[in-house]
């Protein structure tokens, strides 16, 4: 290796180092701002119809705050709480008719929130002081989790790469007319995209730009506003033609690159990484739109780089969930390699799969509580 090398990468890990150091601040900040306060019991109740929030309007106090989200519509939606164009937290695939608790630590301020399918008008959510809170006992050493940020960050920004890469391929083979090329360019493509999922969905916009189903959109498949993979997937294995995806690619390749940027200098905290591992696998286990088994694998992929990260720091706070977890991915890890010569899956498996992944989740979302986070 080259002198040369050798400094690039050592100013590389000082970067990536620094923006830890600087995000561990900001979750410095956060935690004693968690002392504040618990959740009501029940949780603000709140329902998400086809149009709108009923209410519209929420006030909480800072603080932890739990959300009892209510589909009261006939598809499957999601329900978020945006700070301007972060995620602050979300639930997706809620199912008609259910209810679903959504646990979020929220300063003082306004928040927008998502009400059923992209194109609907947002609701307001205002969070105010906190009166007569208990104090909560001190959280372990947050310098603990300056190591595992660090490693982090230099994964989403490894596959962020790998993501801009790929994308262009796919654009390329697109713009060249290549439709078998195209197909098999897909898959690897979205898996990148899996990979740094959790962070993808602190941008919103970004995350439903580049990877929203046809059905958060009023017009479905149809509709103009529908774009990035997905609408990629449907041209390519469901048209199987490339007529008129050469914009979709190039807004693809243009989107992929924002979130790039955005994502090189964004503070992921702990509790995000925790949180976004768990709603990998708890895509998995909804299984509502059959996902294919490279997109299960990719997203199995990118909850385990989380757990790994924590592993040391797990199996110090809470020896018998680190097992489990360890455990789960080895299982969830073994059938999907059993699978994947032909990439097929029976219904069977298919619901194997998603129990598999159902219960880590539930693990994973137990993490967050081992490890001081929740």
């Amino acid at each position: 290796m080259s002198l040369q090398s050798s400094i690039r990468i050592g100013v590389g890990v000082v970067i990536v180092l620094a923006v830890a150091v600087s995000g561990l601040g900001v979750y410095a900040y956060f935690v004693k701002s968690r002392m504040r306060g618990e959740a009501a019991d029940g949780g603000v109740p709140v329902a998400v119809t086809a149009t709108a929030c009923e209410p519209d309007a929420l006030t909480a106090e800072a603080g932890r705050v739990d959300f009892a989200v209510t589909n009261r519509s006939e598809r499957a939606l999601e329900w978020e709480i945006l700070d301007g164009v972060m995620v602050k937290e979300e639930r997706e695939n809620i199912a008609p008719g259910f209810t679903v608790k959504v646990g979020a630590r929220l300063e003082p301020g306004t928040y927008a929130i998502t009400c059923g399918l992209l194109g609907n008008p947002r609701g307001t959510l205002t969070v105010v002081a906190p009166r007569n809170k208990p104090v909560q006992a001190e959280r372990p050493s947050l310098v603990q989790f300056i190591g595992p940020m660090a490693e982090y960050k230099v994964y989403v920004t490894t596959e962020g790469e790998a993501l801009l890469a790929a994308v262009k391929a796919l654009a390329d083979a697109v713009g060249a007319g290549d439709l078998a090329a195209a197909q098999a360019l897909y898959a690897p493509a979205h898996g990148r995209y899996e990979h740094i999922k959790p962070v993808a969905e602190m941008f919103g916009d970004l995350d439903a730009a580049v990877d929203a189903q046809a059905g958060n959109y009023a017009g479905g498949v149809g509709d103009p506003a529908f774009s990035g993979f997905h609408r990629l997937e449907y041209g390519l294995f469901e048209r199987r033609s490339l007529d008129g995806l050469a914009p979709v690619a190039a807004r693809l390749v243009a989107d992929a690159d924002a979130l790039q940027a955005q994502a090189v200098g964004a503070s992921v905290l702990p509790q995000k990484m925790a949180g976004g591992a768990a709603s990998l696998l708890q895509r998995v286990a909804a299984g509502a739109s059959a996902p294919p088994l490279s997109d299960i694998a990719a997203s199995v992929e990118g909850a385990a780089e989380v757990a790994s990260l924590f592993q040391p720091l797990t199996a110090k706070a809470d020896q018998a969930l680190g097992a489990r977890i360890d455990a789960g991915f080895a299982a969830l890890e073994r059938d999907l390699a059993q699978h994947r010569p032909d990439g097929s899956l029976t219904d069977g498996e298919r619901a194997g799969l998603r129990d598999r992944a159902a219960a880590l989740a539930e693990d994973m979302g137990k993490l967050r509580d081992a490890l001081g986070l929740d």
